[in-house]
């Protein structure tokens, strides 16, 4: 019921049920269904790690920030990287630095790599079929030595010497599988991963933005470097795109 007040008159009225518009032709509603696409990769050499990644989000044509960081630190000798859905991604490997850390506390020593991804592989695998979007490399060196592991959305797990996830893997793994070496110098990997990243962002929509490139050593992770794919492409690679 609904009261109206008319001067000094109370009127109660009963109401009908509420009425929504339809639209008269539904299909005619179009289905938001925005692409991502991203460029990430990551192998093991004889000095360690190398990760290399892009940093543009994109959402269908739309490029919605060149500036993401897609390798997460985990902690001081573990790093993630991102691929898929960006919070998605940087939600759930933000919870599993929480749980090395819980890890650590129980045990008395530093988590394992094995171990870490492992623990994002359960969370995943629990979440299937609630609309997680994850491709992510979970990367590190502990007591056995340079570890690199694969975990998405799925809860499948894997684990091998070189990976590359997104939209831009395919050209990424040509230039990789053309220029990798075990016994190559911490130098060369790093330029391998950062060219391997700018072929990617040179042919794929969904890569682009600023590559950064992370080496993983006994000692823990650092930052080599941070380079612009387009100042790269005139200044360095411009001669070998084509």
């Amino acid at each position: 019921y609904q009261r109206r007040v008319h001067g000094e008159n109370i009127v109660e009225c009963e109401l009908g049920p509420p009425t929504f518009k339809i639209a008269p032709n539904p299909s005619a509603i179009p289905k938001i269904n925005l692409k991502k696409g991203t460029t990430t990769l990551g192998f093991r050499f004889q000095g360690g790690i190398v990760l290399a990644v892009d940093s543009r989000a994109s959402m269908g044509q739309y490029v919605s920030s060149s500036t993401v960081m897609k390798i997460i630190e985990i902690n001081d000798y573990l790093l993630g990287t991102m691929a898929g859905g960006a919070a998605d991604c940087q939600f759930w490997e933000r919870v599993l630095g929480q749980e090395c850390r819980l890890w650590e506390l129980r045990n008395k020593e530093r988590i394992t790599t094995a171990a870490a991804s492992k623990i994002l592989a359960n969370i995943t695998y629990s979440y299937r079929f609630h609309g997680l979007s994850m491709g992510t490399m979970i990367a590190g060196w502990d007591k056995h030595g340079p570890s690199l592991f694969y975990v998405d959305s799925e809860g499948t797990r894997l684990k091998s010497d070189l990976f590359s996830v997104g939209s831009g893997s395919i050209y990424a793994y040509g230039v990789l599988d053309a220029g990798y070496n075990w016994n190559m110098s911490v130098d060369d990997a790093c330029e391998l991963g950062r060219r391997s990243i700018y072929h990617a962002t040179h042919r794929d929509a969904g890569s682009g933005g600023f590559i950064n490139v992370y080496h993983i050593h006994e000692g823990g992770w650092r930052k080599v470097t941070r380079d612009d794919c387009t100042q790269l492409h005139f200044t360095k690679y411009a001669g070998n795109a084509f």
